[in-house]
């Protein structure tokens, strides 16, 4: 097992070793036969000593058969499949990865799309702003140097107004705090109480990012390149949109109220 350095105090050691080690990417999978092996190849490329997680939900296409595959003919023992027999969203997915590589001794781990959208060449930001001292690491679309490529209008607008919207009502500073391409230390998610979310879908990453600044993580953000998967069909759903239209502000609105009885006299 590859694990990260002995001492990992923040700040003053590299929590992430060369290459990635002590790194693991867990990528959720359902119907992506064709896009992962192209996004497994392409992490080991980048990052030859990261391991990967592939958390499939019972892909009807094969894809988590393929998974197995792929992990019994990886000499180096990089990749890990955890099947799952309940499809329940992409939030289940990612806190089960989450357990896994918590029971096991990965000191980050990363959250990543199946479908290409994510640059893993893109992940050493993510791992380099981690050992300069940052817990979370979002690859942000809306940063300086951020940009997304061949999405269509209304789906940017959308993204775009999501996160408007989530920054105003959470009152954070994170400009792409749906993003999904993430790397969190282990303590982190450790401190959290990954068993009290329920979000599903980009709610989900709202959900996390806004419990990481609330404990009162150091959350960072670095430009990336997003584009537009070439296979396969995109996840998003009315569903998941609405999901977030309700429950965002609401969080917002609790955290306001809270800070206002704090403020009350005796």
């Amino acid at each position: 097992m590859v694990t990260g350095p002995e001492d990992k105090s923040r700040g003053t050691q590299a929590v992430v070793g060369v290459d990635g080690a002590g790194t693991l990417v867990i990528i959720p999978t359902f119907n992506e036969i064709e896009n992962l092996p192209l996004i497994v190849k392409r992490v080991h490329a980048a990052q030859p000593a990261v391991h990967i997680l592939v958390v499939d939900d019972s892909s009807p296409d094969g894809t988590g058969e393929l998974a197995d595959q792929l992990a019994d003919t990886d000499g180096a023992g990089r990749i890990h499949v955890l099947h799952r027999t309940v499809k329940n969203g992409l939030g289940a997915a990612y806190i089960e990865g989450f357990n896994w590589g918590l029971a096991r001794d990965y000191a980050v781990l990363v959250e990543m799309d199946a479908d290409g959208s994510h640059a893993p060449e893109e992940l050493h930001r993510l791992l380099d702003r981690l050992n300069e001292g940052a817990d979370l690491v979002i690859g942000s679309r809306y940063v300086p140097g951020g940009t997304v490529v061949n999405w269509p209008r209304r789906r940017e607008i959308l993204s775009r107004g999501g996160n408007v919207y989530s920054r105003l009502a959470l009152g954070v500073s994170v400009k792409d705090i749906t993003g999904g391409f993430r790397a969190y230390r282990r303590e982190v998610l450790e401190t959290l109480d990954l068993s009290a979310i329920e979000s599903h879908g980009y709610c989900f990453q709202v959900d996390l990012g806004w419990r990481v600044i609330q404990a009162g993580f150091d959350v960072a953000e670095v430009p990336i390149t997003f584009t537009e998967r070439e296979l396969g069909e995109s996840k998003m759903s009315g569903s998941i949109v609405r999901e977030a239209a309700f429950k965002v502000p609401r969080w917002g609105l609790t955290h306001r109220l809270s800070k206002l009885r704090k403020k009350k006299p005796a």
